[in-house]
């Protein structure tokens, strides 16, 4: 059905269509539509309207009117090979963001990059046809299409280094979320400070008089995972105190809690926040109370409620707050500041420290 409107900027009568949604709009519409060649649609689209293209304002503006009332998308792979941006941001994320436990990390970053996104004004593109092998997606996999996106924001415990290095070497605007190591500390990337909060704990845990300690952490070279641990050995060696160390990724827990009742310590560090929760349980149906028999601190928190979870004394990373920062930054790379401050292209969020009920004074013997 084609539909006659008036457009409020040009008195001059602009014509445009209502098309069923199967009927594709082509540059070719509207310019039937507009009065113009399709010359001068394909400029408007890939912005080339300065002085040296001589097209009038009003011609350029009764292309956008009509582009307006038509719904029409262009061909972001087309636009890419013009070197014009899409105003899409891509997302990629090296493992699965969505099965339960990874959810309760990414849901809060993944708000924070939608809130950012939607004020900075693109859209966001997930990556997903890359398939996870060996619990990782690989960026430069065959079925990969990060070109489609302006830029993106890449997010997993661990990153390829490599991978970094050639996005790095290629010019290809992208931030990591967390910190990253690689690439001689070209990438630009926006993390937790855990070394601080986890140092932070660990003298609290010192002030109330802990010299046994035991830290369970997961079974990852991840930065992450290193700079929590970096966090505990820094404080405990000020104090000439050394912790007993285990390592897990969760699937032998009750094994697990053998082992921590046997080397008996007063204070347990736990990395996952999942193993905590499943540690308190096994304790209490052990009879071990927390903090009485056995204090515990908890080097992250679960964002959605669970049953018979404590007030654990722990960190909490700013998920939110990294994800707005991550996508802000990102904009900056791909737009420049447009009058804004600087950012950082390597920053570290601070974390709060939540005080908790399950660190107390050490009691010897409980667990023996």
């Amino acid at each position: 059905m084609v539909m006659r409107i008036t457009s409020p900027k040009d008195e001059k009568v602009v014509w445009a269509m209502s098309l069923h949604k199967s009927q594709r709009v082509t540059q070719r519409t509207i310019a039937e539509l507009a009065g113009v060649s399709q010359a001068t649609v394909s400029l408007v689209l890939n912005g080339k309207t300065d002085a040296g293209t001589r097209i009038p304002e009003s011609t350029r503006q009764r292309v956008l009117d009509v582009i307006a009332e038509t719904t029409y998308v262009a061909d972001p792979a087309a636009r890419s090979l013009a070197g014009v941006g899409n105003n899409l941001v891509g997302v990629f994320t090296y493992e699965h963001a969505f099965p339960n436990e990874s959810s309760d990390f990414y849901t809060p970053l993944l708000t924070g990059v939608e809130s950012a996104a939607e004020q900075i004004g693109v859209d966001l593109l997930m990556f997903t046809s890359a398939p996870v092998i060996d619990g990782r997606r690989r960026v430069f996999h065959e079925k990969n299409r990060l070109r489609l996106a302006d830029g993106c924001l890449l997010l997993g415990r661990e990153m390829d280094a490599d991978e970094l290095e050639r996005l790095v070497d290629s010019d290809y605007p992208f931030v990591a979320i967390g910190r990253r190591d690689a690439a001689d500390g070209r990438i630009p990337y926006v993390g937790v400070d855990y070394v601080t909060a986890t140092a932070t704990l660990a003298r609290m845990a010192l002030d109330v008089g802990h010299t046994d300690f035991l830290y369970l952490h997961l079974p990852f070279a991840a930065e992450s995972t290193r700079d929590r641990k970096n966090g505990l050995t820094r404080a405990l060696d000020v104090a000439g105190v050394t912790a007993t160390t285990l390592s897990s990724d969760g699937s032998d827990l009750e094994g697990l809690w053998a082992q921590i009742r046997a080397a008996a310590p007063t204070v347990l560090f736990v990395e996952d926040p999942a193993h905590a929760q499943s540690i308190y349980d096994l304790a209490a149906a052990d009879g071990i109370s927390m903090p009485g028999d056995l204090s515990m601190v908890v080097l992250g928190e679960r964002t959605r409620p669970t049953d018979n979870a404590a007030d654990y004394t722990r960190l909490s990373a700013p998920r939110q707050e990294l994800g707005v920062v991550a996508m802000r930054l990102l904009d900056q790379i791909m737009n420049g500041t447009r009058g804004a401050e600087q950012l950082p292209h390597q920053r570290l969020l601070e974390c709060e420290i939540i005080r908790g009920t399950t660190l107390g004074a050490p009691r010897a013997g409980s667990l023996t």
